[in-house]
């Protein structure tokens, strides 16, 4: 009899603290819920304990951005009003979904998704400029620059940009998609490279396929419009460049051909350089540099007419005496040719004249009144 009781009693006591577990549960997989507000996640129907668990708040919470397997966003974790909340160490996009998955220690999981609403704010962004600047290009055009007026998203490029021809077909892939896209680092400038194989002469793509531009012909770079910037907002509007296509230009840059007009004494006055050809906008920025008995100048660069001129404004007034213009031998016309050599010369034959040197130099001289 004994035995029966503590028996009874050993069950009686196994009951009160199943009860007791079950009372201080603070609710289930039905009455714990998720919420977000004003950005930050919060898990209603749970009281936490006062420290986070030994793995940390994010193997209870975790929040997801977007679909498929990607790694928890990050962000900080605290206890408000009995309540756990998960703050973003980044603010929310508009229009974007976002899954926040909690399990407590048991096998229920409670998995929420939301999604931000899109943001009404007007667009701003615009494309403020298309280099080269030309309406007329070369056959073997290498590349485009796309300069916008404020930071853009990356990973959209080649479901945004288009070249059309002139009944307003899309070429197809003429760009060399590259994953990772050549963004200046403040989002704002992207190089877009033709196909080299649809331009290099004796290369298989381009034999099969045939040049992505053809001499003579009309065509359009388009960019849509859809293209969101760096806030998430769509361009103010497409843009469209239209341009006719001249022959292939094969021949190396020669800065003997250039033009240097050189500015008085004693002033300001720009030195203009006239580039016989446009040039590479990008490259003419940096690889061309006055140079006089003291060193190297610091002044102001510009480009114009459409990049076949360069000038350049100190920031002191020019003395009298000799100066040069130092040219880097990576400086590119618009088909990729350089200072002493073609840009597919590999293709056809040797080249007639190798450059020891990384720079080229032009001589001149600034006189007195």
């Amino acid at each position: 009899a004994p035995s029966r009781c503590r028996s009874n009693t050993t069950l009686t006591i196994v009951k009160i603290i199943a009860l007791v577990l079950v009372l201080s549960w603070p609710g289930t997989a039905q009455n714990i819920s998720i919420r977000m507000e004003a950005g930050v996640f919060k898990v209603v129907g749970w009281t936490p304990s006062a420290a986070a668990p030994s793995e940390g708040w994010q193997s209870i919470l975790a929040v997801y951005a977007g679909p498929g397997d990607v790694p928890p966003m990050l962000g900080s974790y605290s206890i408000e009003n009995q309540a756990l909340v998960f703050r973003p160490r980044f603010p929310l996009s508009p229009g974007f979904r976002y899954r926040a998955v909690f399990r407590p220690s048991r096998p229920d999981a409670v998995e929420t998704v939301f999604e931000t609403p899109q943001s009404r704010a007007t667009p701003t962004t615009r494309v403020e400029h298309v280099y080269p600047s030309s309406e007329i290009l070369p056959a073997n055009q290498l590349k485009f620059y796309l300069v916008f007026s404020k930071a853009m998203s990356r990973g959209e490029a080649w479901q945004r940009i288009h070249l059309l021809d002139s009944s307003g077909a899309r070429i197809s892939l003429p760009f060399l998609e590259l994953g990772e896209e050549l963004w200046d680092p403040g989002n704002r400038r992207l190089t877009v490279l033709f196909d080299p194989g649809r331009i290099k002469r004796g290369v298989m793509p381009r034999e099969q396929i045939g040049p992505a531009l053809e001499s003579g012909k009309q065509y359009t770079l388009l960019i849509d419009r859809d293209w969101l910037d760096a806030q998430s907002q769509p361009l103010q509007a497409e843009f469209r460049k239209p341009f006719r296509v001249g022959p292939e230009d094969h021949s190396p840059i020669d800065p003997k051909q250039w033009n240097v007009h050189a500015p008085k004494a004693k002033t300001s006055d720009a030195l203009i350089v006239n580039l016989a050809r446009p040039m590479d906008y990008a490259l003419l920025q940096r690889v061309l540099q006055v140079t006089g008995a003291d060193g190297t100048l610091p002044g102001s660069v510009s480009i114009g007419r459409d990049e076949t001129e360069w000038s350049f404004v100190p920031n002191e007034p020019w003395t009298a005496g000799q100066y040069y213009l130092r040219i880097d031998t990576s400086l590119e016309d618009l088909a990729g040719n350089r200072i002493g050599r073609a840009f597919d010369v590999d293709t056809f034959g040797p080249v007639t004249q190798q450059l020891t040197t990384k720079t080229v130099s032009l001589p001149f001289r600034i006189s007195r009144q």
